[in-house]
């Protein structure tokens, strides 16, 4: 995110910057009412097993790849698996934060576009924690996978029943995949460098660890692309409809009758034709 990836300046001033205070109180409080919601929806172990078979199965019968031939790549090494661990452990919200706050300071209006949409996933992900409880694959015995996190470390999670700080029932969907994949689409919408492609390698990468890992199923991660999807569409990047005061303001000049007054970029045109 140099400046080699910066887009016009009248992009960049498209919409005014939200007032600091008011953003940290707003993240802050969703974040604080999402890990509510999904301590509400701790609890339901047996539905959790239950649809965890049925994704299992329905994986099946769609012909989707195993889990297990991810893990089994990692499991070749000792410190593949303990990166793979690691970045599932830490990087999934500080690259978000990183991500807000840079859009924040250079893109005001990318910013305000990827939060809404990001708050909207998060809440349509929430009611899907709420109404579609969903054990990981790395407790599903039918799914022959194992813990990376406990084995080898480190691990975000204790045992479900001791474990009060956070829904290890809620796999579904993935939001370390639709956070991921958010990132890069933003940073992509946001960047005008030819490499920017190169940002959907987060997503690609959370792919593989969380799958690897067996903390979720490929369904989780399609269902949270579907989601993502549908926010898009609903939730646009606004267009510049006026540039602010003090930032690339057209100055209107005379016409050579000096009866009104053109914009002077127009004169430019003109004289260039």
């Amino acid at each position: 995110m140099n400046a080699r990836t910066e887009p016009a300046e009248a992009e960049t001033d498209a919409i005014a910057r939200p007032p600091l205070v008011r953003e940290l109180l707003l993240v802050a409080g969703l974040f604080l009412v999402y890990k509510l919601g999904r301590q509400l929806a701790t609890g339901h172990t047996g539905e959790a097993f239950g649809n965890a078979d049925r994704v299992w199965d329905l994986e099946r019968a769609v012909r989707l790849p195993g889990e297990g031939s991810v893990q089994d790549l990692l499991l070749h090494s000792d410190a593949l698996i303990h990166i793979a661990n690691t970045y599932y452990a830490t990087v999934h919200f500080p690259a978000t934060a990183a991500f807000l706050v840079w859009l924040y300071l250079r893109r005001p209006a990318h910013y305000v576009w990827a939060r809404r949409v990001l708050a909207a996933v998060t809440a349509a992900a929430l009611v899907v924690h709420l109404t579609f409880p969903l054990a990981p694959p790395r407790m599903l015995a039918a799914a022959g996978l194992i813990d990376t996190g406990q084995l080898y470390g480190p691990s975000v999670y204790g045992s479900p029943e001791a474990d009060h700080l956070s829904n290890q029932f809620a796999a579904m969907p993935s939001l370390h995949f639709g956070w991921a994949l958010m990132v890069a689409i933003g940073l992509i919408a946001a960047t005008r460098s030819r490499w920017r492609p190169l940002w959907l390698l987060h997503p690609l990468l959370t792919l593989l660890v969380i799958v690897g890992t067996a903390n979720h199923y490929w369904l989780d991660a399609l269902v949270a692309a579907a989601m993502l999807g549908v926010a898009l569409a609903v939730i646009r990047l606004p267009r510049r409809t006026a540039a602010p005061a003090g930032h690339g303001a057209r100055k209107p000049v005379p016409t050579a009758r000096g009866k009104e007054a053109v914009d002077e970029d127009s004169v430019l045109v003109g004289a260039a034709r």
